[in-house]
């Protein structure tokens, strides 16, 4: 099959890598705002380089990787869907949920596939949390934790257009929550400071933050994140029930130390990069996407699934800046 991929920055690259290594891809068309970034993946990855989306459309591919500006991601979506063309897009949909609703109604009846980018979803730990929730044998779950810590804030003109750490970080965690538990949330309550970067205070958002989320049967889910972890990129979850409990990211490579006199775990190298932790769950990510292309199944996370992890951004944005539990419904309505 031959797969179009819009947009060439970090995250763009890296698929363009990724996708050149798979058995199902015979070839790739490539197409940047910067011309350079275009000719670049060309030569590394035998790609053809186009010079506009048009172009890329118009080359006769048999799907799209979208790996562009947030804000293109709305029109980039629907073109794809226009064309009939099954469209694989990073998160989120869009820059706001009101118009990640706008994409959702115009894709939901279209009968073409769209598969949002929550990598976590395929990382072979979570996947084996899923199975251990859906087969009972950790019993009714009581607690969740899921925790997202980055090493170092990105760019501060990032965090100016980043809409927030709940829309921006803790998406993941939201996103994998649902997932896992395959249960949704009901209400959440919000709290952040800034303890680091002052650009970050300065754009109106934290850069430490935590919330509860109550799901609909009464388990709690605890979301950690920060943009200070100098030890390294920590992603976990765990989970816990009545019968047993289970944790993912509990390996040599993760970034934190025991002071427990004789303990000697975890004693890999920390991991420091999003790219390094995840790097299986990509391939696996979009390896799944090549079987949406090829009509073998449907999408594994819609642009329905992207909107609930944005509901729930939003209402812990809103309960952040109130102070006060937020009912997701309370939000759904305006």
């Amino acid at each position: 099959m031959r797969i179009g991929i819009l947009g060439l920055g970090r995250i763009g690259a890296f698929h363009a890598s990724t996708l050149a290594g798979l058995d199902a891809v015979d070839s790739l068309v490539v197409t940047d705002p910067v011309a350079a970034a275009a000719a670049s993946a060309a030569e590394r990855f035998g790609a053809k380089a186009v010079d506009s989306p048009e172009a890329l459309f118009a080359s006769g591919v048999d799907g799209i990787v979208i790996a562009a500006a947030t804000d293109a991601h709305p029109s980039l979506i629907l073109a794809a869907v226009r064309a009939g063309v099954p469209v694989f897009c990073e998160k989120p949909v869009a820059r706001t949920v009101e118009e990640s609703l706008d994409v959702l109604r115009a894709v939901e009846d279209s009968g073409v596939e769209v598969q949002i980018g929550y990598n976590r979803r395929f990382d072979a730990g979570c996947v084996a949390a899923r199975k251990a929730v859906v087969s009972g044998e950790l019993g009714p779950l009581h607690t969740v934790r899921s925790t997202t810590l980055d090493p170092a804030p990105p760019p501060a003109a990032y965090i100016a257009v980043s809409g927030g750490i709940f829309r921006d970080c803790s998406v993941h965690d939201f996103d994998i929550v649902r997932w896992v538990t395959g249960r949704e949330v009901t209400e959440v309550y919000a709290a952040g400071g800034n303890r680091g970067a002052e650009f970050i205070a300065a754009a109106g958002d934290v850069d430490t933050a935590s919330a509860v989320l109550t799901l609909d049967d009464g388990t709690l889910a605890v979301i950690s994140n920060t943009r200070h972890n100098a030890r390294g990129y920590d992603v976990r979850l765990e989970l816990h029930g009545m019968k047993d409990s289970i944790a993912v990211g509990l390996e040599d490579r993760l970034p934190l130390r025991s002071v427990e006199p004789g303990v000697t775990f975890p004693a890999g190298t920390p991991h420091t990069f999003f790219m390094d932790r995840f790097a299986d769950a990509y391939r696996a990510e979009l390896t799944a996407f090549t079987e949406v292309v090829a009509g073998r199944s449907a999408s594994p996370c819609t642009v329905a699934d992207a909107v609930e992890a944005s509901w729930i951004a939003e209402a812990c944005t809103l309960s952040l800046a109130e102070h006060r539990p937020v009912r997701l419904e309370d939000v759904r309505k305006g």
